[in-house]
């Protein structure tokens, strides 16, 4: 096969191709998309709801432990109390205001007397029964404690209890507060920096991705991304730079498979050109009748060409996924063989199957395989001079076909090189040994469909040796 003509049609491909696969992606401006918003965002996040589990569990474990509360401190501050009834009962009651204003400077929180009915709208009825009942009543707050002076309507008021209540203490913060704050700040900082050094990696990776993404958009399908930092992306970044292996590989054979078709058009199409000349001007029968079988042969030709594209297209595109059913493997290696037999009609084609065992049946896809077998067959038809054998035998728990001719053999070098697409050692266009080099290409593709192998090697009869390996059993 002659080389394709290089400059600018190899450049137009490229073109072509960047074009067709340009993606447009948008800018991530520094305003909008930063490492100190992506973080800012996550801490905002991740405290807040830190802090609405922490103050609902605090309302719920409150709720829970107010009625033991107040049953504690009405029993701690029933002593107390008790002693401050016996002072006032000591005292005139016209004195007690000042005997109350006496005891409250002794005290760190407040003492009072109101009179009853000033309390029904301070305290809830329950605790009204109790404060009628001579009990002590505590304000919903749990901090302010009333009890009845005998059954007068005055009731004494002690608290409130809380510091951050009572107003000799409201310019400071209680202790239990300012405890709070410094655990909260110290909480909010080491998670600050704890989910800095978790966030800096990720927004790396992040970086790193966004940058690989748009270099694949703009057309650089050279372009990958590095071995990710952090764990999170690292399946992510294989990802894609699978993808962008694929996404390479597929524009190769893309261009690879364009740029040789077109290639191969230019030979059969000028010789229809040159006969269809030829015809119009002549009016010999016989001549007439030449060219007429030429042009047929080459639109055989141009609709070979066209489907073993089509063909290869599909395996390189696809890989579908193979369909195996159970054969018996000599009835189906005979029946292949002579579909296509008389392609060889000059030829010996021999088929020996006795060294499988009796009655063997194996799996294989009965669509593809035939493509992998005709195809070595018809390469055997081109360069054998007389003979042409195939067998098969088990080797364990695989099948193995040979396909050997007695041509000119392939040189050593050149065995793994003759499966790639597009591929002929020899550079002939005559009808007798001329290809597109895509026949042995589609043969490997079917093999590793079938989880085999296709491998070129020397023949017994001195020609080529094609070996086909897969598992017997799927």
């Amino acid at each position: 096969m002659t080389g394709t003509e290089p400059g600018n049609g190899h450049e137009k491909s490229q073109g072509l191709v960047r074009s067709l696969f340009r993606v447009s992606l948008p800018r991530w401006r520094g305003g909008r998309y930063s490492l100190s918003k992506l973080f800012f965002n996550f801490y905002l996040l991740a405290m807040g709801s830190f802090v609405a589990i922490a103050f609902t569990a605090d309302f719920v474990i409150s709720t829970a432990q107010r009625g033991i509360t107040d049953d504690y401190a009405r029993r701690f501050m029933r002593g107390t109390i008790t002693l401050i009834e016996d002072e006032l009962y000591r005292t005139p009651r016209n004195a007690w205001p000042k005997k109350i204003s006496e005891l409250d400077e002794k005290f760190s929180y407040r003492l009072g007397i109101v009179e009853r009915i000033s309390l029904d709208r301070t305290i809830t009825p329950a605790q009204v029964a109790k404060l009628d009942a001579g009990d002590i009543a505590i304000d919903h707050d749990g901090d302010v404690m009333y009890h009845r002076l005998g059954t007068s309507s005055k009731v004494l008021v002690v608290g409130p209890l809380a510091a951050n209540r009572n107003p000799e203490l409201k310019d400071r913060l209680p202790l239990d507060l300012r405890l709070r704050l410094l655990t909260w700040s110290l909480t909010g900082v080491i998670f600050g920096i704890a989910l800095w050094f978790w966030v800096r990696p990720i927004w790396r990776d992040l970086e790193t991705l966004r940058q690989t993404a748009r270099d694949l958009g703009d057309g650089d399908f050279e372009a990958r991304s590095p071995p990710a930092r952090s764990q999170l992306f690292a399946p992510l970044s294989d990802t894609m730079n699978s993808m962008a292996e694929r996404v390479q590989q597929l524009l190769a054979t893309h261009r690879e498979l364009s740029s040789a078709i077109s290639h191969e058009l230019r030979t059969p199409i000028a010789r229809m050109r040159f006969a269809l000349e030829m015809l119009s001007g002549t009016d010999e029968r016989a001549e007439r009748e030449r060219l007429w079988a030429m042009m047929e042969a080459d639109l055989d030709e141009l609709d070979h060409l066209i489907d073993t594209s089509l063909t290869y297209a599909r395996f390189e595109r696809e890989a579908p996924e193979p369909h195996f059913s159970s054969v018996h493997f000599a009835e189906w290696l005979n029946d292949e063989v002579d579909a296509v037999r008389l392609l060889g009609r000059n030829l010996t084609i021999t088929v020996d199957t006795a060294k499988l065992p009796e009655n063997l049946c194996i799996d294989l896809d009965r669509k593809a395989m035939p493509y992998a077998l005709r195809n070595l067959l018809r390469n055997a038809f081109k360069y054998a001079s007389k003979q042409i054998i195939i067998s098969a035998e088990m080797q364990q728990d695989r099948i193995v076909l040979h396909v050997d001719d007695d041509g000119i053999g392939i040189p050593p070098e050149n065995r793994e090189h003759v499966f790639s697409a597009f591929t002929r050692l020899d550079r002939s266009r005559d009808r007798a040994t001329g290809g597109y080099g895509l026949g042995l290409a589609i043969t490997r593709r079917v093999l590793e469909l079938h989880g085999g192998t296709a491998t070129a090697d020397a023949a017994p009869l001195g020609g080529a040796r094609f070996t086909l390996t897969w598992k017997a059993q799927q």
